[in-house]
């Protein structure tokens, strides 16, 4: 079933493209999807040096932005990082006044995060960057051939969160296993 962003639901039977005696790391999506982020993450450091922001502060930042008040475990979860290591980031963000915390009324473990007004101004390139960079990666591509690939990335992503449903005891979206 689609989510509300169009996000169709995983397909029934595995595909059976590769086998394990003829696999390759060089046709792997696996492979060339994570060397991708992990070019896209150096550029987009290189070019956010002059702010003072590394991947590990600037999308904190900017996942905060864009969903607004937040706590630690969502802010976790959203980003896909360890609380622990989440927690010295945000110390660090805090120390430079960027990032504020509050503790909850209501229930005293739990502390809210918000971005001060120096947060939001550090902030603001980083839209502009990413897609000054992800413009750049996909010189060559139609839009039409940009929305298909944002659809076949939706459906694997579903698959993916299908799969770990039905193959992990903690169901879908954990990280751990």
């Amino acid at each position: 079933m689609p989510d509300p962003q169009g996000t169709p639901g995983p397909c029934p039977a595995p595909a059976d493209f590769y086998v394990q005696d003829r696999f390759s790391r060089h046709e792997s999506v696996g492979y060339l999807m994570r060397r991708i982020m992990q070019l896209l993450v150096t550029e987009v450091d290189h070019r956010l040096q002059d702010i003072g922001l590394t991947n590990a502060q600037w999308a904190p930042l900017f996942t905060i932005h864009k969903i607004g008040t937040t706590t630690l475990a969502e802010l976790s979860r959203e980003l896909q990082t360890d609380p622990g290591a989440l927690t010295r980031t945000l110390d660090r963000l805090e120390a430079k006044g960027l990032v504020r915390r509050a503790r909850s009324t209501s229930d005293r473990r739990v502390v809210h995060l918000a971005l001060t007004p120096d947060g939001e101004a550090a902030m603001a390139p980083v839209p502009g960057v990413l897609c000054e960079v992800m413009n750049a990666y996909l010189a060559g591509f139609t839009r039409e051939e940009w929305q298909t690939l944002l659809e076949m990335l939706r459906r694997m992503q579903a698959n993916a969160v299908a799969f770990r449903a039905r193959t992990d005891p903690k169901g879908p979206g954990t990280q751990g296993g």
